[in-house]
């Protein structure tokens, strides 16, 4: 089989080899991997290895969706024939609090850009019926992020309520369409008009121009009150969030691209009983339920561009370009 791996950081050290498909122990699940969808995160552990114990050779990706072509002894969870996603912590079951010592697909354990990949059968989940495996590959981290961001710690979205989305990327999108499809508002913010258009398009509430004093409009679009949940996504310095924020709401810090300081005014905090966390993907019985709400719901996850599995590079640069929704890397082979 074929697989991209890393023998160092950097992504110049990328090379596409051939190697033996393995084959899966007790327990374990061999997956014909038919799409990976890319995460910022992945071009960082591909540049930095984000100071996690990198095992070289390095097979980064952390999120798939394939076909299951074999299993070992014992398994029970899934059968052969059947189309799987895979969670992106290893042993997150379920519960607020993760188990110590928990690994991540593409950072500490080996990743999924390749055509076969073995897994233990408690880190796979069905896929939906209702979408293929371009769109499923999305689920793993972003899809899953933006629901257990909304619904699975910490107070849950209602419907009536207003959700505020930092920036049109896969996460973001997500979260959006979460918020529709449970009866509430959605507001996205993006310093490009053309994304905000495009937002629209989808069935978006409103879309605001991420400049200064964005916060404003936020209100005016609330009729003063703000949102109840914000989905941030840029971090950094947070005080238009803290501004467009509802009094008692939730803000979910998910990405990194204001730095890796977050700058919060401690009055908006204070004033507004602000409840802010911090979101690390999610558990498994969050992807089973993510699963459910796209099948109910007839959500289908926005894929901005798909890359052949020989054009890695491409859609990397793409990735780092920034994009609106998601971006999928399709192995050779039929796609469900």
């Amino acid at each position: 089989m074929q697989q991209w791996q890393m023998a160092t950081i950097g992504e110049a050290a990328l090379e596409r080899v051939s190697v033996d498909i393995p084959r899966p122990g007790p327990g374990e699940v061999l997956v014909k991997v038919n799409a990976v969808s890319l995460n910022y995160r992945d071009a960082l552990m591909i540049d930095t290895g984000m100071g996690l114990p990198v095992t070289f050779p390095f097979v980064p990706g952390s999120d798939m969706a394939g076909e299951v072509v074999a299993v070992g002894a014992g398994v029970t969870r899934v059968a052969v024939g059947e189309r799987v996603v895979n969670t992106f912590w290893d042993r997150w079951i379920g519960g607020e609090q993760a188990p110590a010592g928990l690994k991540i697909f593409g950072g500490t354990l080996q990743g999924v850009l390749r055509e076969y990949a073995v897994f233990d059968e408690a880190s796979l989940v069905r896929a939906p019926e209702t979408i293929d495996d371009v769109a499923a590959s999305t689920l793993t981290c972003a899809g899953l992020t933006a629901w257990f961001a909304l619904f699975g710690t910490g107070r849950k979205l209602a419907a009536g309520e207003t959700v505020l989305l930092i920036g049109t990327g896969g996460v973001a999108l997500f979260g959006a369409q979460l918020a529709l499809a449970h009866g509430a508002t959605a507001i996205v913010t993006s310093a490009s008009e053309a994304k905000l258009a495009r937002a629209a398009a989808l069935g978006v509430t409103h879309g605001v121009r991420r400049r200064e004093g964005w916060a404003q409009e936020v209100l005016e679009l609330t009729q003063g009150r703000g949102a109840e949940q914000v989905l941030e996504l840029a971090g950094g310095d947070m005080r238009e969030t803290m501004t467009a924020l509802a009094p008692g709401g939730k803000v979910s810090v998910i990405g990194t691209l204001g730095g890796d300081t977050l700058q919060l005014p401690v009055y908006p905090v204070l004033l507004k009983r602000a409840h802010v966390q911090g979101i690390g993907v999610g558990h498994r019985d969050g992807l089973e339920a993510l699963v459910s709400a796209i099948e109910r719901h007839g959500i289908v996850p926005v894929v901005d561009a798909v890359y052949d599995f020989a054009d890695f590079g491409a859609a990397l640069a793409h990735l780092r370009r920034g994009a609106f929704g998601k971006v999928v890397v399709r192995l050779a082979g039929p796609v469900a």
